[in-house]
């Protein structure tokens, strides 16, 4: 292969995946600073106080938990925009959404990737992106973006992923548990689980979807009692 074909196979690559800096930008409006997806409850509850603590509930929700699923059902929402399988794409986003423990989580996921998909079909537009009607879970509106503009699949998913621990880490700064120095050594320090969740998930059915993080399922609803609160979540 000569090297202008080499320079012509890099630029594509480099092109493929710049939406996704885009999409997962925090300027983004699918307005994920207002979601803490439970963590503002443990650190209430004190299960995070540090660093540590902060790095064991993270790794916890990648492995046992919604990142892991996320993981799967991104990759199956992907694999329904390029085989254009309408049905299999409505079952996976009823699946996610039913997934959800309780009504915050609920609206975490579906007000995300409402207000994703809406972003998208106006700023990104594909004759692959079609539109779903009504609500729309978050991993589900990544992963058909991701298709409809031909991002790859093992990209996507740990960006995602890596973006979602970037969005709990701030929430954590937020609440105060650790600062600034602290949070980046936590993003670094589960930039390998990330990885490893990202890459099982898409050799993965949604039959071997599951979880077991009952403490944050359930501190999902002892957040809407809280006296005090930053997030919606």
């Amino acid at each position: 292969m000569d090297d202008v074909s080499v320079t012509v196979r890099a630029q594509g690559s480099e092109a493929a995946i710049l939406p996704l800096f885009a999409w997962l930008s925090p300027s983004y409006p699918v307005g994920s600073y207002a979601y803490s997806h439970t963590l503002e409850w443990a650190v209430e509850a004190g299960d995070v106080a540090d660093e540590a603590t902060l790095v064991a509930w993270l790794t916890d929700l990648l492995t046992l938990g919604m990142g892991r699923n996320d993981a799967i059902l991104l990759s199956h929402a992907y694999r329904a925009i390029e085989q254009d399988d309408r049905d299999a794409l409505e079952t996976v986003n009823e699946l996610a959404l039913a997934l959800s423990p309780s009504a915050e989580l609920y609206l975490e996921t579906s007000q995300q990737g409402r207000s994703f998909l809406d972003a998208t079909l106006a700023a990104w537009p594909s004759p692959r992106l079609t539109p779903l009607e009504g609500d729309v879970a978050f991993p589900v509106a990544i992963g058909m973006a991701a298709a409809a503009h031909a991002v790859p699949l093992p990209l996507t998913s740990p960006a995602y992923l890596f973006g979602l621990v970037q969005t709990l880490v701030s929430a954590a700064i937020r609440l105060a548990p650790i600062g600034q120095t602290a949070g980046i050594r936590v993003s670094a320090a589960l930039a390998d689980t990330v990885q490893t969740v990202a890459r099982e998930a898409m050799a993965l059915t949604l039959d071997d979807i599951g979880g077991s993080t009952f403490r944050a399922d359930l501190g999902s609803f002892h957040h809407e009692n809280q006296y005090t609160r930053l997030f919606r979540s």
